[in-house]
């Protein structure tokens, strides 16, 4: 099966196997593969080797941090240079293909990676970047079909990169990758999909298809309780295929945009010292946020509930925090080791955010205030 979407991914269980084939139709002989050093270890690094023909000389780098940054992206671009590489695979998790964005960006485009960000104007300035396949070994970001990716500057911002050039050349996702990802990664990734689905959704932008793709992935989520069976056994092919499609089809929503949820999870990631989950962020977020936009969404909360196979009188924020419970999220930000004396470096990061552009209820600095404290 073939998903007809803009870079149209590779969708099926052993997918992997087409690597040399995709690689070739791109003209790419010399890859440079990022991925972490986690999914290096258990030996993921090898396979990739061993699917790749004789004629391809790959090199590898192994080092992406759990939030990529400006630092890690200098240090792949550094490798791609010396051997002569001329494309870019990004394999793993959100991180690795986002860092891989960066580097195949910035293998042909002058300057430092913050220029191209969106909070300096950076859409504009890029261009074609050098050919990039994104392979993921989880089932959240959806950035093998999305046109963002997200790093932590030099300055210590974590910025978001976005341009219809950043989106992969090429996605192969097969869901076999994912099975025995350990439940604490299964259930962060997974509530990254779900707050890509939801957030799509409830954003003020009008696209009909792209709200139907995310109240589908959030039917594949929860409606079919796909995220609380692939972490009770991460061996449940039907739940892996599921998650993975829901985490493709929040990448897709959200060309509709984001909203608050990552306003605040993105500041909150900045901080290299505590390293936090992007996706288990968002879940432990996501309730503050539904609370917070409830008499401004019209009927989308019903629709949603719906999907999730709840009636549509139920509170939603209620039905998230109770999902939260079952797959083993923190109970706030306070467990993750966020204090109140962090709030006001977290506020001016979230205000500055490009999510906020479609957020459907726009705090003030009050309000953004009282959010992470509620958070808590």
């Amino acid at each position: 099966m073939q998903l007809n979407y803009l870079n149209k991914p590779y969708f099926e269980n052993g997918s992997i196997k087409n690597i040399s084939s995709v690689l070739q139709e791109l003209g790419v002989k010399n890859p440079l593969i990022c991925t972490d050093p986690g999914l290096a270890s258990i030996g993921m690094s090898d396979k990739i080797r061993g699917l790749l023909s004789n004629e391809l000389s790959p090199t590898f780098y192994e080092e992406t941090p759990a939030n990529p940054t400006e630092e890690a992206v200098n240090i792949a671009l550094k490798a791609y240079k010396e051997n002569n590489c001329d494309g870019v695979i990004g394999f793993g998790g959100g991180s690795s293909m986002d860092l891989a964005k960066a580097v195949a960006l910035m293998a042909n485009h002058e300057g430092d990676v913050v220029d191209y960000s969106v909070n300096e104007g950076g859409v504009g300035k890029i261009n074609e970047t050098m050919p990039m396949i994104a392979i993921p070994t989880t089932s959240g970001t959806g950035s093998e079909v999305s046109l963002g990716a997200v790093i932590i500057m030099n300055d210590g911002r974590k910025l978001i990169l976005a341009s219809d050039h950043l989106r992969p050349d090429a996605a192969i996702c097969d869901p076999e990758l994912t099975l025995g990802l350990p439940p604490v990664l299964t259930a962060g990734a997974g509530m990254d999909a779900l707050t890509h689905c939801i957030e799509a959704i409830l954003s003020p932008v009008i696209d009909p298809p792209a709200e139907a793709v995310g109240l589908d992935g959030v039917e594949k989520v929860v409606g079919e309780e796909s995220l609380i069976r692939a972490v009770k056994d991460g061996q449940d092919k039907e739940a892996r295929w599921n998650m993975m499609m829901a985490s493709t089809e929040g990448a897709m929503a959200f060309s509709k945009g984001l909203g608050a949820v990552h306003s605040m999870s993105h500041a909150i990631g900045a901080d290299q010292e505590l390293r936090l989950h992007h996706g288990t962020l968002n879940g432990v977020i996501l309730p503050t946020i539904l609370r917070f936009n409830r008499d401004h969404v019209g009927n989308k909360y019903s629709k949603i509930l719906r999907a999730m196979g709840k009636d549509k009188s139920n509170d939603l924020a209620e039905e998230i925090e109770i999902l939260n419970k079952a797959i083993g999220l923190p109970g706030g930000l306070k467990e993750m080791g966020i204090t109140e004396e962090m709030i006001p470096g977290l506020v001016a990061h979230s205000m500055t955010d490009p999510s906020n552009a479609t957020t459907p209820r726009l705090p003030t600095q009050e309000e953004w205030e009282k959010l992470f404290l509620e958070a808590m």
